[in-house]
């Protein structure tokens, strides 16, 4: 039985990804994600998404006008989803190293339990706040 890269007859991997693309895709998805949604947001919500209460003039929509609009804040749940799936693999593969690092050594091995717990929070902390949104959950 054949194992390994010959499964099915394939000799190459069929993707082949750098470590280096993988990272920098994975940073600039936040930051192309809310380009894309200022930009949609001033050439098709420009009345909506600068309007204010307080009738103040705004000449570009706000951070938070433009990702609570849709199908902007799609856009930007897609892309932070997208963003957090790598930073939970970093977090579990830096508990590993520190696990490994500092097994013998108990206050290393708890700053480590710390260091990722303190992560796992905060990438669901991210999550919590791009995909719970107060508009939706806002009753009148």
């Amino acid at each position: 039985m054949l194992q390994g890269p010959h499964v099915l007859g394939h000799d190459k991997p069929l993707i082949r990804l750098s470590f280096t693309s993988c990272v920098v895709g994975t940073v600039s998805l936040p930051l192309l994600g809310l380009i894309t949604c200022i930009s949609i947001s001033s050439v098709f919500h420009f009345q909506d998404s600068t309007d204010t209460h307080c009738k103040v003039t705004n000449y570009l929509p706000s951070i938070s006008a433009s990702i609570s609009l849709s199908p902007e804040c799609h856009i930007w749940r897609f892309c932070i989803g997208l963003h957090s799936a790598p930073r939970f693999l970093v977090a579990v593969a830096y508990f590993n190293f520190y696990k490994g690092r500092f097994s013998t050594r108990f206050l290393e091995w708890l700053l480590s339990c710390l260091n990722f717990m303190c992560a796992i929070t905060e990438n669901f902390g991210l999550l919590l706040l791009t995909y719970v949104s107060s508009n939706e959950t806002y009753r009148e």
